[in-house]
């Protein structure tokens, strides 16, 4: 009985990391990866032979690299993240075409039996059509709250657009 469970433990495990809906990379602690599935690369567009080896500067903007790698160290320094503990984070990340995209993401520390940590594993999903929604939601709604547009006029407008 113990086998079975263990054999399906190992296959339900195997499933979730082939998923193509969500990346799935993990890291050493140097931030190299060594993981990525077709989640990844189906999101980001690097193949698996391509990331492996890579640095996460792979797919993080230049701009955000500093504060991403000072986030890092004190994560592994402090064996302890709150992206991992049911917080999700959204932020920019870059694609092979380096173009940006938004992605969510949670994390948690890989450590092994002596419960060192030996690297970083990542759950990503890309949330760009949503943010780029919102993003047009709210500019709607700024434009039809501006005083002077009136909530008549809004309405109508609406309306008008049904």
């Amino acid at each position: 009985m113990s086998d079975r469970l263990d054999a399906s433990v190992q296959s339900l495990a195997e499933a979730i990391l082939a998923s193509p809906a969500d990346a799935i990379l993990a890291t050493d602690r140097r931030g190299l990866i060594f993981f990525w599935n077709e989640g990844a690369t189906r999101i980001f567009g690097f193949t698996s032979e391509e990331a492996s080896g890579a640095s996460l500067d792979l797919i993080i903007p230049e701009r955000l690299r500093h504060r991403h790698w000072m986030g890092w160290a004190q994560a592994i320094a402090k064996g302890q993240t709150r992206y991992g503990a049911g917080d999700v984070l959204a932020v920019p990340a870059m694609t092979r075409d380096r173009g940006q995209i938004s992605v969510e993401f949670t994390i948690v520390l890989i450590r092994d039996v002596d419960r060192e940590i030996v690297g970083v594993a990542a759950t990503l999903r890309d949330v760009t059509a949503r943010f780029e929604e919102m993003r047009r939601l709210k500019k709607s709604l700024l434009a039809h709250t501006m005083p002077g547009s009136g909530e008549e006029g809004a309405a109508s407008d609406v309306h008008d657009r049904s």
